[in-house]
């Protein structure tokens, strides 16, 4: 008969205990921040941003969990609190961003992962502009194909919803870092890209 491995009780944490807490609070933060972006550009929210920071410093999982939760604040903040009109393009726009937005992140990751050993400088950037051009990119082919809207991509604006999600880029790295600093998050942006390739 096979010993059976006593059911310990112990409410003492756990180093595991300690890193799924930190782990929760710091998606907390990155959810908190989108919540503060979306209040501030509504439609303009840097999904590209949130999404090639959440590949570059988190494992896949938790990335797309990330760039998922960043997508639902924008849009209970845009129906509940900014006066979204309730119409049937709104709704398939919100739903268009989020997946737009998926597919953003998982750009950033494999572009990151490709370019793994070639300097942090070259991987972020990289990452970074190949998430923006996924989502303008499939943004465009859906307002050229199914919902309207190319007005919207003339380059003026295109430039302007760069310039917030590089300035949003910058802050969330930033915010990275310090979140390194006081262990809420990796310390090294990129270990999670070797370490935890199909987490």
């Amino acid at each position: 008969m096979q010993e059976r491995t006593p059911v310990s009780f112990s409410t003492r944490p756990t180093p595991r205990d300690g890193a799924a807490w930190r782990r929760a609070l710091w998606l907390a933060l990155l959810v908190a921040a989108s919540v503060a972006f979306s209040f501030g550009f509504a439609c303009a929210v840097p999904f590209a941003a949130f999404g090639a920071t959440a590949a570059l410093t988190l494992a896949r999982r938790d990335a797309v969990l990330l760039t998922v939760a960043v997508w639902l604040a924008n849009q209970l903040v845009g129906f509940a609190v900014l006066s979204y009109p309730w119409t049937q393009s709104t709704f398939a726009w919100g739903a268009v961003l989020g997946v737009v937005a998926v597919l953003a992140t998982f750009a950033a990751r494999s572009i990151a992962r490709h370019l793994e050993g070639r300097g942090v400088v070259i991987v972020t950037l990289a990452a970074f502009a190949g998430a923006f051009i996924v989502y303008e990119g499939g943004l465009f082919i859906v307002a050229a194909t199914l919902l309207g809207g190319t007005a919207d991509f003339v380059p003026a604006i295109v430039a302007y919803i760069l310039e917030i999600n590089a300035g949003a880029f910058l802050g969330l790295m930033a915010l990275q870092w310090v979140g390194g600093a006081i262990g809420l998050s990796s310390k090294q942006p990129f270990q999670r890209l070797a370490g935890a390739r199909h987490a």
